[in-house]
């Protein structure tokens, strides 16, 4: 019996012992080093400020050999395995990769951004009034807001000027006229009849159709080799379908902003600027993705009299919470750099455009704007001498803070590198 009790005692020891261990600081701090980082050519620093509270802790380093490489990994990228070692004893093991660095111009300049749809878009329906009633012959053919028409008894629709002809001629042939249509990705055909409008010579659809938009933003960078930039850091949606623009073909514009409307709690406010069919063409406009607009622009010599040499990147790991910079445009051309805080940035593993949290702090800014507004999305965000990312977002009930994208992700829509797929970024065990 008493060594039952014996036997009792000590487990129940053994079991306070165990659980003091894993609530120590020292454990915790060793199960959040990551097994798995992605670094920067040359730099280990990540991997020192991961390890250097645990002050007993030894660190070493190999690099595997280059015909040794891990699968998915391309030639000039570079595996490193660092060894934590306590008193000789290998306790924990981190493979690095790292990646080729890579500069880029940061942006700044105001844009104006004009985008031509992927045949027309179906932005709603309407009735047509006829001698023998109302209806939509759209609505009646099954087709839906946020539809992208491709085409018209075979023939392709890049324009609005297009559909009205097809449709008039199916009209004065009392036919209907085949279309096909994209809907989430998926291409299908249907039969419309238009309608006589009562009182007019004219047939009609039902629809409402849109082929093009325009709007205001930043460039966030650009590459001078490859002339690529990338801009805006979010995609462009449609004002009534909210469905993302599919992009044909634009370009982006040089403009200047004449006003701003301040935000406030409950309104973002937006930067007012002209747009002409007269200014500059600065590129073209060749993807819409969740990360902004990408292209190539004409000429690679776009200046923001702030930084107009290449500047390294960040990867998401080397972000910091602190002090920061943007630069974009509150009057006319000219671009500023202003103050903001870095609250919050989550190492990402896979893509995503709220990967930083943000707040405006310079008073000149808070004065102009009252912080983040439309028009600002895809401002450079700069720390510690490199581009770590672009404005994306504001908080709608507190214009001074919003969410800013990781350059990694830009940078490869853009094209100008491919190095960051598929990361292991910050795994921790």
């Amino acid at each position: 019996m008493r060594g039952d009790v014996c036997r009792k005692i000590i487990g129940v020891l053994v079991l306070l012992f165990i659980i003091s261990l894993g609530l120590s600081h020292e454990v915790r701090e060793w199960a959040s080093i990551p097994t798995a980082m992605t670094v920067l050519e040359g730099e280990l620093t990540p991997v020192v400020e991961a390890t250097e509270s645990l002050n007993a802790v030894s660190v070493s380093t190999s690099t595997a050999a280059q015909a040794f490489q891990p699968s998915g990994v391309s030639e000039n990228e570079i595996v490193e395995n660092v060894s934590l070692e306590v008193a000789g004893f290998p306790v924990k093991s981190i493979d690095v990769k790292s990646l080729p660095k890579k500069e880029v111009i940061p942006g700044g300049q105001s844009i104006g951004v004009k985008l031509n749809t992927e045949g027309v878009l179906v932005v709603g329906h309407h009735l047509v009034e006829t001698d023998d009633g109302s209806s939509s012959p759209g609505e009646a053919a099954g087709i839906e807001i946020g539809d992208m028409i491709l085409k018209i008894d075979g023939h392709e629709i890049q324009r609005m000027s297009q559909v009205g002809e097809y449709v008039q001629a199916a009209g004065d042939e009392r036919r209907a006229v085949k279309m096909e249509i994209k809907r989430d990705h998926q291409t299908i055909e249907k039969d419309l009849t238009p309608l006589k409008a009562k009182g007019e010579h004219s047939y009609r659809m039902g629809l409402y159709i849109r082929d093009s938009a325009a709007g205001v933003g930043t460039l966030t960078f650009y590459d001078p080799e490859s002339k690529k930039y990338g801009a805006l850091g979010h995609v462009i949606s449609d004002v009534d379908t909210q469905k993302p623009i599919v992009v044909h073909d634009g370009q982006i514009i040089r403009s200047s902003v004449t006003s701003i409307e301040k935000g406030s709690n409950g309104d973002p406010g937006e930067k007012l600027a002209s747009l002409s069919e007269q200014r500059e063409v600065l590129g073209s406009i060749e993807k819409n993705s969740s990360f902004g607009i990408f292209g190539t622009l004409k000429e690679a010599n776009l200046k923001n009299n702030i930084h107009d040499k290449k500047m390294p990147i960040a990867l998401s790991t080397h972000v910091k919470e602190g002090p920061a910079k943007i630069l974009t445009v509150v009057e006319g051309e000219n671009v500023e750099e202003y103050d903001i805080e870095i609250v919050s940035s989550v190492p990402q593993k896979q893509p995503a455009t709220k990967g930083m949290v943000i707040k405006v702090t310079d008073p000149k800014l808070l004065e102009a704007t009252g912080g983040i507004v439309q028009g600002m999305s895809g401002s450079p965000i700069i720390q510690d001498g490199k581009i770590i990312g672009a404005v994306t977002h504001v908080f709608v009930n507190d214009p001074t803070s919003g969410y800013g994208c990781h350059i990694s992700w830009m940078l490869e829509e853009a094209g100008v590198t491919d190095h960051f797929s598929n990361k292991q970024e910050a795994k921790a065990s």
